[in-house]
């Protein structure tokens, strides 16, 4: 194969791929479509039937004419046979043959339309059900295609509401993360201010209780009491003290 050869057939198979996307992108619009378009064949197939009915009914109804003829007829050759007038009774008889054999021929077209109508009966109830059938699985296809294109759009705002709140969240934790430090340098700064004034060894005394100048509850009330007196024993005179001989 030459190299034009080859690039021809490139092209072709792309122009292929290009048409299978086009025709793809489009497979709901087409089927929907192909359905109008079947049911206006269907529409003309009953159209169709609705004659051929017309013409099988106009053609027995003239069959079914034909046989009263012959009845009359057949009549009237009995009644000129019987009255001797063999000439009449002959050209009656040739009108008998004559319907009949219009009969003969008639009445196996009428069989064909029967048949025909049957047929086509058939034919346009199957294709009614099968029309109905891809209606109703096209009209799933287009729901399924609607649900699908909302959760597509969904998932791709919900990837970009994560994306924002990972970023969001990373922010929030710099600003704690900023928060605590400044927070710990506010707290190491105090400690270095109270332990350059004393205040950090103030407040140790004080919550030891020796700070100087510091009274408790306890010796406030010790000192509003009101003093005690003392007990005196007094001795005799007689008496000696104990323990002397």
């Amino acid at each position: 194969m030459s190299i034009w050869q080859k690039l021809f057939t490139l092209g072709r198979a792309g122009a292929h791929d290009a048409t299978s996307a086009v025709v793809d992108a489009n497979a709901i619009r087409i089927l929907d479509q192909e359905i109008r378009d079947a049911d206006t064949a269907q529409g003309k197939a009953r159209d169709d039937m609705a004659s051929l009915v017309a013409r099988r009914r106009i053609l027995e109804k003239e069959v079914a004419s034909f046989r009263d003829q012959v009845v009359k007829y057949e009549g009237s050759a009995r009644a000129a046979v019987t009255k001797g007038d063999m000439d009449l009774a002959r050209q009656v008889a040739q009108r008998i043959a004559d319907l009949e054999s219009d009969i003969a021929l008639k009445e196996p077209q009428v069989a064909e339309m029967r048949t025909a109508e049957d047929q086509l009966h058939t034919a346009i109830s199957a294709t009614d059900r099968r029309i109905e059938t891809l209606r109703r699985e096209v009209e799933v296809v287009k729901v399924n295609e609607s649900v699908q294109k909302a959760q597509a759009s969904v998932a791709a705002r919900g990837a970009g509401a994560g994306s924002s709140l990972g970023s969001a969240a990373d922010s929030l934790a710099r600003i704690k993360e900023k928060q605590a430090i400044r927070g710990e340098r506010i707290k190491a700064a105090g400690e270095l201010e109270d332990r350059r004034t004393g205040a950090d060894l103030d407040e140790k005394l004080r919550l030891a209780g020796i700070l100087p100048g510091q009274s408790s509850a306890d010796d406030v009330l010790a000192r509003l009491a009101p003093a005690k007196p003392t007990l005196q024993i007094e001795q005799k005179p007689d008496e000696a003290p104990k323990g002397e001989a």
